[in-house]
């Protein structure tokens, strides 16, 4: 008979197997996403202090409004989230509100911070990327205005209960965050726009003069005692035919033949 400590150590040991057995599977997934996300949205390297940029990545626009942001020189960026359509500063608000509402009623404001919200439009670099069990986090920061440069980190929160797929993941950043193109793309592409519309015209204009460079063909001569048949075969059927007994006319727009017998006779 197994004791119960036995089937105790035996229950634990099924349990850490499972575990074992099922962390890889989520390590390989967030591997990927983690891969496609930097892909996509290319990771800038700030300096230490925050101050410049070491190595640009992606330019990115926000597409919502209202994107708390502290001061670089802050101790830590304030946390943003976007969950179920709805970006949110949370607490960090608060204490945003809090400041400007002490400083209105005369009494001193909690510890005062630099803050900017970013609105639908505005530009920013993301700097890092974080790959979490319910959700991944950007680290964002910004160009210098009024000589201060802004960060924050916002958090895309997935749905409870629910681990979605990488093209989910990327389908929710992007309702909140668009990958500016390269302006160097578009130039190159612009450029070789041109450069095709630009070869066409210079074949057309080379067309056009070879077909000037043609020496004119003269004008078909017709003769006397020539068939209707020749006479047609050179200028083509006549504009109107008129039937004089043994006499038959054929009439053009330039010229009238007159044929006796079916052969010309007169040319007018």
């Amino acid at each position: 008979m197994v004791s119960r400590r036995a089937l105790k150590s035996f229950t634990v040991v099924a349990i850490l197997f499972s575990c074992l057995g099922a962390r890889p599977c989520r390590a390989d997934q967030a591997v990927g996403l983690q891969k496609q996300l930097e892909t996509k949205y290319a990771i800038t390297k700030p300096t230490a202090d925050k101050t410049d940029i070491v190595t640009a990545g992606s330019v990115l626009i926000l597409e919502k409004d209202r994107l708390l942001m502290y001061a670089t020189t802050t101790g830590s960026p304030p946390q943003n989230t976007y969950k179920d359509g709805k970006l949110s500063a949370g607490a960090f608000a608060a204490h945003e509100k809090a400041q400007s509402f002490g400083t209105f009623i005369g009494h001193p404001p909690p510890k005062s911070v630099t803050t900017r919200y970013y609105v639908t439009g505005e530009k920013f670099w993301v700097t890092r990327i974080d790959t979490l069990a319910d959700g991944v986090v950007f680290t964002l920061f910004t160009d210098a205005v009024n000589d201060v440069r802004y960060y924050c980190t916002l958090k895309f929160v997935y749905p409870h209960g629910a681990t979605p797929a990488a093209d989910q993941v990327l389908s929710m950043v992007g309702e909140v965050l668009k990958v500016q193109q390269d302006d160097s793309a578009a130039a190159d592409n612009k450029g070789d726009q041109q450069q095709a519309a630009a070869g066409q015209d210079q074949g057309q204009q080379q067309q056009a003069a070879q077909q000037d460079a043609q020496p004119a063909q003269p004008p078909p001569t017709i003769q006397m005692g020539q068939t209707e048949d020749e006479v047609v075969g050179m200028i083509g059927q006549p504009e109107k035919k008129i039937v004089l007994g043994s006499k038959e006319i054929f009439v053009y727009k330039d010229i009238k033949v007159t044929f006796i017998g079916g052969k010309v006779a007169d040319v007018q």
